[in-house]
């Protein structure tokens, strides 16, 4: 219980939640909508594999790069400004990337959308914590977090959609957007505190080194491999091929750099200085034991988002918007949460929503291993994703209540800044694993499954690296030929064990996120489990 009892919030804070849930409903589609849009890219711009990859992958790595140094200024220029200025840096790169003329300006707009994103995520949760307190706090972060749910599952909808009409539509209709949301902004969410310290500037530096070297081992550990090289990166006119792998350097680099960084904030905080990131702040117990928490949270989560289109596409036969329109039955799970979570948030403190959010999250995956298979029915699939939906939009939303509880207001923005990083760095690493997991499963299954009609050894191990290589996306031109049929059903096959072992790995993550709970205390009751 709180000691004061909180006026009620206004109208007009209600609808400035409304622009600052859909600024991060923007940048969290943008992470998922280019999958599906990836295939016309390719053709419209005559990309080769590396090219597409990096339009994937620069938007992660430069936002995950700066969560830490934009949460810091928040802080000092004012967690609102810094949010305006994020959406205009999105609304303009997107404009460069809809009308870009070749692969390396998409790449540059990309690179470029992953900075805005970065200023807007962290300026999002340190307005949401300073304009709602009680019982509407966990009502807002409530709508919050089942955004971030929704826009997940709604980005492969939409860019299946947008992809018939073109695949520029996917960055154009940003702009539009973005407009709305600077009005409701400037309108409806007063200018912010701002304090009057100086930036870290070695400090910027080095969690910028740090954490973009880290975000891109861990997404391209699997490409490029994490020891030796097993794939040459092209960067321009440079390319590496020599060993040790660039994720291995780039790993030890990062490791370097961030112990550095460590060392340097926790020396500036001890002489009363101005640190980037106060290290002061893992002393209180909820903040870093809440941490821990999304960290696992964003692995067990993010990773089986990126495995499920595949196996509905490849293993089932959807086509890109059949698959989309699938996983929106996630998103309907988690605005589910969201309208539970707004009328439980006065009885049920947030830790113990976040509970039952990681137990949903966890049963909806078990179900989903359960029902894996190449024939499953749509109305399976659809209860298994609501179920993990409603999980998503009660853990995703109060986990963000729980690590900000007991900040001081001064730190909101820091604090909201290395929130972010984990949610973002284990949604890397859950990637990274489940990728890694799903598809080795399915090369040594596919291959073990092939050694049975009589095929030489070598052409088993041929086909499978083709299924494998391909990401499934071959299976289709190998069913249609009577003689490589077979290859296809047991590809099939394949992808659907590869899911499974993939939900059950997700499902005991969550397990574990369940269990680092019990380590969360809050000073405040709306965050006591």
């Amino acid at each position: 219980m709180t000691g004061t009892a909180a006026a009620p919030p206004t109208t007009r804070q209600w609808l400035g939640l409304i622009a600052v849930s859909l600024g991060v409903a923007l940048i969290v589609v943008d992470i998922t909508i280019v999958n599906v849009i990836l295939a016309p890219i390719i053709e419209d711009l005559e990309m080769d594999s590396a090219g597409a990859q990096w339009v994937q992958e620069s938007y992660a790595i430069s936002f995950a790069a700066l969560l830490l140094l934009t949460g810091r200024l928040s802080d000092v220029l004012g967690a609102r400004k810094v949010f305006l200025v994020g959406l205009t840096v999105f609304a303009l790169t997107s404009l460069l990337a809809a009308a870009a003329p070749d692969g390396g300006v998409l790449i540059l707009a990309r690179f470029l959308q992953g900075v805005g994103a970065a200023a807007i995520l962290p300026t999002s949760l340190a307005l949401v914590n300073a304009t709602f307190t009680g019982r509407a706090r966990g009502q807002a972060f409530a709508v919050w977090g089942s955004t971030i749910g929704a826009a997940a599952a709604l980005g492969p909808l939409l860019g299946g959609w947008l992809a018939d009409l073109s695949w520029r539509w996917a960055f154009g209709i940003n702009i539009p957007l973005v407009a709305l949301i600077l009005v409701g902004t400037l309108r409806y969410l007063d200018a912010s505190p701002r304090s009057r310290t100086r930036i870290d500037g070695i400090g910027g530096v080095l969690s910028v080194l740090g954490l973009g070297l880290l975000s891109f081992a861990l997404i391209e550990g699997r490409t490029y491999g994490w020891l030796e090289t097993i794939e040459p990166l092209d960067l321009g006119a440079f390319t590496w091929s020599a060993s040790p792998s660039p994720v291995f350097v780039a790993l030890v680099v990062s490791t370097v750099a961030l112990v550095l960084f460590w060392l340097k904030q926790a020396a500036l905080g001890r002489a009363e200085n101005e640190p980037l990131m106060d290290v002061r702040l893992f002393a209180i117990r909820s903040f870093r034991n809440g941490n821990f928490v999304t960290l696992l949270v964003g692995v067990g989560e993010f990773g089986i988002i990126a495995v499920l289109p595949l196996w509905l596409q490849f293993a089932l036969g959807y086509s890109a918007f059949q698959a989309g329109l699938a996983l929106v039955a996630l998103a309907a799970g988690s605005f589910f949460a969201s309208g539970a979570g707004f009328s439980m948030a006065a009885s049920v403190p947030a830790l113990q929503q976040v509970r039952i959010g990681l137990v949903l999250e966890s049963a909806g995956l078990v179900l989903l291993g359960v029902i894996a298979s190449t024939d499953t029915a749509w109305w399976l699939i659809a209860g298994a994703l609501f179920l993990y939906g409603v999980g998503v939009g009660f853990a995703t939303a109060q986990v963000t209540n729980i690590v900000l509880a007991d900040v001081p207001a001064p730190s909101a923005g820091q604090a909201s800044g290395i929130q972010s990083t984990a949610r973002e760095l284990g949604s890397a690493l859950g990637i990274a694993l489940l990728t890694t997991l799903f598809f080795t499963t399915l090369a040594t299954n596919l291959k073990s499954r092939l050694d049975g009609p009589g095929l030489a050894d070598r052409d088993a191990g041929q086909l499978s690296d083709t299924v494998t290589h391909s990401a499934g996306s071959a299976i289709p031109s190998l069913a249609e030929n009577p003689r490589t049929a077979p290859v296809a059903d047991a590809a099939r096959a394949a992808m659907a064990q590869g899911l499974e072992l993939a939900s059950y790995t997700c499902a005991a993550l969550l397990v574990l996120a369940l269990a680092a709970t019990l380590f969360v205390k809050s000073a405040r009751g709306s965050a006591r489990g």
